[in-house]
Formats: C-alpha cells, sequence, structure tokens
C-alpha cells in the first residue's frame, strides 16, 4: 500500500505549501495529493479553497485574484504555523524529489472550467511527468475534457459522499476514469474494492489519519492511502 500526503503532511505544516510537500517526503510519503486551480491570470495555483477566508484571514477569491497579488498572501500564520505562501504547480513539481508521485486534483464545480482542464494537462504532457502523476476531479467534466485533448494522461474520479453513489461510482466512472477510483474512505467496502479492482482500477481513499483504519482498508486491497499524518500511517502500515 502506498501513502500519499493529502496536500502534503498538513498536520504538521500549512497545507498544500513547499513545506508541507517536502514534510510529507522526510516521513517518507510515496507521493503528495495537491489541488489546483487558476487564477484571474491564468496561472496555475496550488489551493483547496476558492476564497481564503479561511487560509489566510483575506477575503480573496482566487479566481478573481492576480498571482501577483495572491503570490504575497500568507497562507501560515492564520492556521498557526510559521508564515507560508501559496505555490504554482510547476514550484511543487519542481522542489519536490523525482520519485515522488503527484495526485493533481482539479478544483472545479462549475461546468466551464475556465480551462483549467487544458492548462493543466498540457503542462503535465509538456514536463513529461505522464508516468509520475495522476489527476483526479470531482467534476467528470473536467476529466472528460483531459481524456479527451491529453489520453495518456492517468485520471481517476473522485466520489463526493454528499452526492447520490450510483450516478459517480458506476455511471461516471466508466467514462472518466482511466487508471483509479478515489472513494471516501468509509465508502469503501471489499465488494466494492474487489468491484474496482477487477476494472482494472487502483483504489485511492482519503482521508486516513489513523493507523487502524488504514491496516483495515490495507486488507481489503486499497491501493493508495491520502492522509493528513504520512509519518505515522506508515509506521502504522508497517510496525
Amino acid at each position: 500500500m502506498r501513502v500519499l500526503g493529502h496536500r502534503g503532511a498538513s498536520r504538521d505544516f500549512p497545507e498544500n505549501t513547499i513545506e508541507a510537500f517536502l514534510e510529507a517526503s522526510r516521513q517518507g510519503a510515496d507521493g503528495v495529493e495537491l489541488d489546483v486551480m487558476r487564477c484571474r491570470t491564468g496561472e496555475l495555483v496550488v489551493c483547496h479553497d476558492e476564497w481564503l477566508d479561511r487560509l489566510a484571514a483575506e477575503h480573496l477569491e482566487v479566481a478573481a485574484t492576480r498571482w501577483s497579488r495572491l503570490r504575497r498572501v500568507d497562507v501560515g500564520s492564520p492556521l498557526g504555523f510559521a508564515p507560508a505562501r501559496l505555490p504554482l504547480l510547476d514550484e511543487v513539481f519542481d522542489a519536490l524529489p523525482s520519485s515522488m508521485v503527484v495526485n493533481v486534483e482539479l478544483k472545479c464545480i462549475t461546468v466551464d472550467d475556465r480551462g483549467l482542464s487544458m492548462a493543466v494537462g498540457e503542462r503535465l504532457v509538456d514536463r513529461g511527468l505522464n508516468a509520475r502523476v495522476f489527476v483526479s476531479s470531482f467534476n467528470p467534466l473536467c476529466l472528460v475534457r483531459l481524456a479527451r485533448a491529453f489520453p495518456s494522461l492517468r485520471r481517476g474520479l473522485l466520489i463526493d459522499p454528499d452526492k447520490a453513489w450510483a450516478p459517480q461510482a458506476w455511471g461516471w466512472l466508466p467514462v472518466t476514469a482511466k487508471t483509479s477510483v478515489h472513494p471516501y474512505w468509509r465508502q469503501c467496502t471489499p465488494k466494492r474494492v474487489a468491484r474496482w479492482k477487477a476494472l482494472g482500477l487502483e483504489v485511492a481513499t482519503w482521508t486516513v489519519d489513523e493507523p487502524a483504519e488504514a491496516r483495515t482498508l490495507q486488507a481489503m486491497g486499497v491501493d493508495w492511502l491520502i492522509t493528513n499524518r504520512p509519518g505515522v500511517v506508515r509506521a502504522g502500515l508497517t510496525g
């Protein structure tokens, strides 16, 4: 079983920052999961929230703000950490060891993704990251766009536990997911995991922070655990 740091080692460093991603590597994670969206000037910004009230105590919408402004925002102090900055997607790949796998989540809840899927796909292909990266999203339309334009990229559908199960898990899945399915960990059962794996899909579940839960999912055959505590989970799986 492989371990991905959820937004990096986000229990120990500010989420989705270079510091959190490097800490995940130090803690023995096989890779990291991150979120990406476009800002007003088109850059691919690594950030989970559309608005920065929680992360930065500033009422800024990422999509409506220029990168020249976003790059100055402190997303560490409001969360109780040292000051930290939002990175660009390229900066994360430049900072991480080349052995680290990266799960890039496309953050978009609307039909029009403002070019996000195309921009991310083009960047990943241009950098030759096909074997190192898999892209996921709750938005199936983003994954359909990615499949049409960049069929070589690995794709996985995120399943929203607050939405109807069947349309996501069995309706959208065949037309969006190339390599993986990403359910919330409580949605995993031995029967479901076995069915997904029979379809040739890897199972990447989130967000698992307790070793006991991790071991249960490992016994089911889950392939990837996404966790805020990669070091603790890794030790719990191997100890």
